[in-house]
């Protein structure tokens, strides 16, 4: 069930605000764990049991550490406890996302159903693991607020990677007053408009010339199709990220933010502090720090930073194509490290821009070209090398008016012109008579935060086309 599903605009989420309204404040997590096992039941069946195996598995190795560094016990002792952890969760990971990929390499191809979500499950688990390991944090000792932990359904699907240190405290004791409803429903808005009215929009033209052959691919269509996948997976990511964010904040949970404007960025390295922050810092923290980071030479940095892109690669999926993609932004990150060029300070910031917009849009055809042939193919057209004429009539189907208006607000969104406006706002407009009652809402805002609501609702009930692109990671 996601959270642009009739049945969870329309049933889950009214009725769990009611309950969890109406509930004892004791109530609550229990209330929250049990609505989070039913979120992900919906979707996953029988699969429930691997994140159920998830959550015993890891509450136990974290207080089997807890009771070794009570007792002072060796190093070594607590080293093969986080060694049998890694393994278990890898084991997991590697069983159901990765194997029927090795298989079908081999030439093999047993069907393994992938269980949602299992990547962000399994790196919010080690996190927890290496944090008590490292004695960052204290284990857990009950089972429950660990269990909601890992099972709370806003982050379980799509993340962000939440900490354990980050919402340990709200686990146990958590205040919600109004300012927090009324905070985390506008992030929930503005991220369900991202998804249902630029992302949904956009995935048909986006799909229709991905399917295109390569003799039918023009240049003109060829770059509709990859903008149009660049804003779509931005929108459609980030937008989840977003609503994730804002119903944990509904129900007195803080999540950190996950994107931060990437496509502002005027280098790759910059790219990837805005870009999925929760993973790139997960893949900072307790891989590329531990192998060294920046800390023994260049060299030994050059071959982090390039080990850890493939690995984050991999992360995204079981493909060749991810591994590529993985590798690509790699070595451009080893690029900025050694070289000057258009990510140089001394380069004019449009071309910084373009720079990055190219190399991010090119990596993406990694992403969603359904192989490398396709990939050669779209990468032709880009560049004009396969002379296919450039046919209006394609480019007016593609576009209509509904999708023109999905491209603009794409690409005006993807600045930072809201946090602008509301900046602006802020400082030019502070009349008293603008407010609603003691609670201090903008009556603008929440006027036009109540018809963008009514609006992704409208366009919810009456879509039954609505993918997402980061569920199965």
């Amino acid at each position: 069930m996601l959270f642009t599903h009739p049945v969870f605009l329309f049933l889950f989420l009214p009725v769990l605000l009611l309950l969890h309204v109406v509930a004892p404040r004791r109530a609550r997590n229990g209330l929250l764990l049990g609505s989070s096992l039913l979120f992900y039941l919906w979707g996953e069946r029988v699969f429930v049991l691997v994140m159920l195996a998830s959550i015993l598995g890891n509450y136990g190795f974290g207080r089997w550490l807890g009771r070794t560094q009570e007792r002072g016990e060796s190093a070594g002792g607590r080293r093969l406890i986080v060694t049998l952890a890694v393994v278990f969760n890898l084991g997991l990971l590697f069983y159901f996302k990765y194997l029927e990929w090795i298989w079908s390499t081999l030439g093999s191809a047993p069907s393994i159903h992938l269980p949602l979500g299992i990547s962000f499950l399994t790196f919010q688990a080690l996190s927890y693991i290496f944090d008590v390991y490292r004695e960052e944090e204290v284990p857990q000792r009950r089972l429950a607020p660990f269990a909601l932990y890992l099972s709370l359904f806003p982050q379980l699907i799509a993340g962000p990677i939440v900490r354990y240190g980050s919402i340990a405290r709200q686990l146990v004791h958590r205040t919600i007053d109004v300012h927090d409803v009324f905070e985390g429903s506008r992030k929930f808005i503005l991220g369900l408009a991202k998804k249902v009215l630029i992302a949904d929009v956009l995935a048909a033209p986006v799909d229709a010339v991905f399917s295109l052959p390569g003799e039918q691919l023009s240049m003109g269509v060829a770059w509709v199709g990859v903008i149009g996948y660049t804003l779509q997976l931005y929108f459609d990511f980030s937008g989840y990220s977003d609503m994730a964010i804002g119903l944990g904040r509904i129900f007195g949970f803080r999540f950190d933010e996950n994107f931060r404007h990437p496509y502002i960025s005027r280098s790759v390295t910059e790219f990837w502090r805005r870009w999925h922050i929760s993973l790139s810092s997960w893949f900072r923290d307790y891989v590329y720090i531990p192998f060294g980071g920046n800390r023994l030479g260049q060299a030994r940095t050059l071959v982090n930073l390039s080990a850890v892109f493939l690995l984050c690669g991999l992360w995204h999926g079981a493909a060749w194509n991810f591994v590529l993609w993985g590798a690509f932004h790699g070595a451009f990150l080893v690029l900025e490290r050694v070289s000057k060029g258009p990510w140089s300070q001394g380069a004019p910031r449009p071309l910084q821009h373009l720079y990055v917009l190219l190399v991010v849009m090119f990596g993406w055809l990694l992403f969603r070209a359904p192989n490398l042939d396709a990939v050669g193919d779209m990468s032709k057209a880009l560049l004009g090398l396969n002379a296919v004429p450039l046919p209006l009539e394609t480019v007016r189907t593609l576009i209509g008016q509904r999708v023109a208006i999905a491209f603009a607000c794409g690409v005006l969104l993807s600045i930072p012109i809201y946090p602008l406006l509301l900046r602006w706002r802020a400082r030019m407009d502070s009349s008293p008579a603008r407010r609603l009652g003691a609670f201090g809402f903008d009556l603008t805002e929440t006027v036009v935060l109540t018809g963008l609501f009514i609006l992704c609702c409208m366009s919810v009930a009456a879509s039954t086309y609505s993918p997402f692109l980061y569920f199965r990671f």
